[in-house]
């Protein structure tokens, strides 16, 4: 079982590229799932429903989220008609949709779980609390994590914890791909960020300009999505058919300066 997931998409350049190279993605890489944040893919907050089946016509199956999650009205609606979008799971308790859905692929049950870190994220249940309960009635083959947090720490103390619990754990939020992509002793497959699918020369997909501006000025300003060249950041999962453990991660990194990656049969 060969799983791709895509890190944070952001504004149109990010479906641009997206669009562009997934299907050479997945004929290259043999993909049998693909998952993708799409926290940010509307102008770089949310999700409208024009993104979301943009997202089903190229053949994604499954959108996590984020902190941004419901800064788009259309959200309200578009996650308690779709068990394919998920918010975090630890996210306020009376917040409409799922946390954790279950897809069947290949007669695998393919769990997928959102969670959102509780460092500099604003107010949300406890990740551990939320997870342990999630557990104890899971019953899947396999189980996927995309842990939306800022905390680097945080990530990594979350994935030892569940090492052998779970098939893998990975960070998005930050936006910028990690070099630590590693099986932990018990076989759970980690990293602390997967990057960000959007604008290359950016500031985590923002327009420079803007950030700079509040940064320096301390004075409010509205951001804009970035433009130009695009860049994919993601990760491949590859998992034993037999054990259900992920035997390797290779990361995909495809921008302006490196060339697209070519698999050798």
């Amino acid at each position: 079982m060969n799983i791709l997931v895509i890190g944070d998409i952001y504004g149109q350049i990010g479906r641009n590229i997206l669009e562009e190279y997934l299907e050479s993605l997945r004929k290259d890489y043999q993909i049998d799932f693909v998952i993708v944040n799409g926290e940010n893919i509307s102008h770089g907050k949310s999700m409208i429903k024009e993104h979301y089946h943009f997202l089903k016509r190229i053949n994604v199956d499954v959108i996590t989220g984020g902190n941004h999650t419901f800064d788009k009205p259309d959200m309200l609606d578009l996650i308690v008609d779709n068990d394919d979008i998920l918010r975090p799971l630890n996210s306020n308790p009376y917040h409409p949709g799922k946390g954790s859905s279950i897809f069947t692929i290949k007669d695998k049950k393919i769990r997928v779980t959102n969670l959102i870190g509780s460092a500099f994220m604003g107010s949300s249940q406890n990740p551990y609390f939320e997870m342990d309960t999630l557990l104890k009635e899971d019953d899947s083959d396999i189980h996927l994590v995309d842990c939306h947090a800022e905390a680097s720490a945080e990530k990594i103390a979350l994935a030892w914890n569940y090492d052998g619990k779970i098939t893998a754990l990975w960070g998005t939020h930050t936006h910028v791909q990690t070099n630590d992509a590693r099986i932990l002793p018990k076989e759970t497959g980690f990293i602390t960020d997967i990057g960000m699918t959007g604008a290359y020369y950016s500031i985590i997909g923002a327009n420079p300009t803007e950030v700079i501006y509040r940064q320096k000025n301390n004075l409010p300003i509205k951001f804009k999505p970035a433009i130009g060249e695009g860049q994919i950041n993601g990760i491949v999962l590859f998992i034993d058919d037999i054990t259900n453990k992920v035997i390797k991660i290779e990361n995909i990194n495809i921008n302006p300066h490196k060339e697209y990656p070519k698999v050798i049969k």
